[in-house]
């Protein structure tokens, strides 16, 4: 009797290594930095505005966020923030780019086992050099079929994944920490999702879980997914 998976596909940030918890320890010395201009709840939401704003410009990453910073910086101070606190906030970027990687709980041990009966991928977003660099640096590279690094994740996106190097859509399942990217798009073409929240989560991956489907699964970290997908065959 054929597996009913075949191919399951990994998110990385914050599923396979943290990355969130660095963008906020950034930003809470942002607010630090800008703290004699505004107030620090005002400019939480005026940096979001720009992320907002510019995702679509400058993709997701360390750059986008980096820019989103300088640009909010500008407007909240009438273009009168000093040069030091450009240039900090530039250095705080590079650091962001060179931090090592550290492996959330099972995740090492659920890729290998994983990949030993199953087609493993890795579809992930964000800037194509520093998702390069922290693969590389995670040991796990070997372990994947094939390494998607995408600007966007939509239905076509994983529609395209699962066909070319699985199976098709109905016998893969995505495995990610972000409902908006990971889950919604992988379970509107019939594939399998399983979320493992990160617990630190951007306004900007926040969305509804998908509703009437016996294809999507909660789960409370990653070392319960080989049960998981036992019970699915």
């Amino acid at each position: 009797m054929p597996q009913n998976l075949t191919t399951i596909a990994f998110d990385a940030d914050d599923t396979l290594w943290h990355t969130e918890r660095f963008f906020r320890l950034t930003q809470e010395h942002f607010a630090d930095l800008l703290r004699d201009f505004v107030e620090p709840g005002h400019l939480e939401e005026r940096l979001l505005e720009a992320e907002r704003r510019n995702v679509g410009h400058y993709g997701f990453g360390v750059k986008g966020f980096v820019l989103s910073m300088i640009e909010t910086a500008i407007e909240v101070t009438d273009e009168k923030v000093p040069a030091t606190v450009i240039r900090d906030l530039m250095a705080s970027g590079r650091e962001m780019l060179q931090h090592p990687i550290d492996l959330l709980p099972h995740a090492a041990e659920v890729v290998e086992a994983t990949a030993k009966t199953h087609r493993v991928l890795m579809i992930t977003k964000g800037d194509l050099v520093d998702q390069e660099r922290k693969l590389a640096q995670s040991g796990l590279g070997e372990l994947f079929s094939w390494v998607e690094i995408v600007s966007h994740k939509t239905p076509d996106v994983y529609q395209a994944a699962f066909t070319r190097y699985g199976d098709g859509p109905d016998r893969a399942m995505m495995v990610g920490d972000s409902m908006r990217s990971d889950i919604v798009p992988a379970v509107a073409i019939g594939s399998y999702a399983a979320h493992v929240p990160h617990g630190l989560e951007w306004e900007l991956e926040k969305a509804d879980a998908p509703a009437d489907t016996t294809k999507f699964r909660t789960l409370g970290d990653l070392g319960e997914l080989p049960a998981l997908i036992s019970e699915i065959g």
